[in-house]
């Protein structure tokens, strides 16, 4: 028999206060900041965890849970192997989405943009910033490679470890920076009824406009 399971019941209702546009920044950087800081400021598990969605070179969607690095007006930053699935499709398609959201307080963030490498240094620089163990793992790893045991991938660190004894694995050439430039933001609350209020930033020539949108 396969196996089912009826989640038709399943649900909560929000509350919270409502979204008005005069109360949102003119501009998104700023009001996605002021979000985000509320969810650091209450101290939320993964606050800067991001779902970052790509599309591969036939149309096929894909979509994992990164974590955002940096941001400013210039866009939102992360770092990966740039051989890894992401990264392989970022480079045949280099548009993506990413989304956050804080369960807690019921919204959520929609960015679109589109996608470009980092300098070298700047992958360099927060390479040297990570924990050492990180640093061991993503030497040791060629991203979404098939492997044939995970004991290969400890025997490779441990390799490493033994060839750089003072920590200072170096960087491997494929560990790398992007930057998401936005072309779109959707800031969603959630409220009663699940009549929710959503309002999106389109880029004008100078600045951006704001709109509401249905739930």
């Amino acid at each position: 028999m396969a196996l089912q399971m009826d989640l038709s019941d399943v649900r909560r209702d929000y509350e919270a206060h409502g979204l008005s546009r005069k109360d949102m920044d003119p501009d998104p950087f700023t009001q996605f900041g002021q979000w985000l800081q509320r969810a650091r400021d209450l101290e939320l598990l993964d606050a800067t965890a991001m779902t970052l969605a790509t599309v591969d070179a036939e149309g096929q969607p894909s979509a994992r849970v990164v974590l955002l690095k940096h941001f400013d007006a210039d866009g939102f930053c992360w770092y990966t192997d740039s051989r890894s699935q992401k990264g392989r499709e970022l480079a045949s398609n280099p548009r993506a989405a990413l989304l956050f959201h804080w369960r807690d307080f019921s919204r959520q963030v929609r960015v679109h943009g589109r996608v470009e490498k980092m300098p070298v240094e700047d992958a360099e620089k927060y390479f040297m910033l990570r924990p050492e163990g990180s640093r061991f793992s993503a030497a040791a790893s060629q991203q979404s490679s098939e492997i044939e045991s995970r004991s290969d991938l400890e025997d490779e660190v441990l390799r490493l470890r033994a060839a750089y004894p003072d920590g200072d694995v170096p960087r491997p050439q494929s560990w790398i920076g992007y930057r998401l430039t936005p072309v779109y933001f959707e800031f969603w609350q959630g409220q009663s009824s699940r009549l929710h209020d959503r309002i999106v930033y389109i880029p004008l020539e100078n600045g951006w406009q704001m709109k509401r949108i249905s739930p």
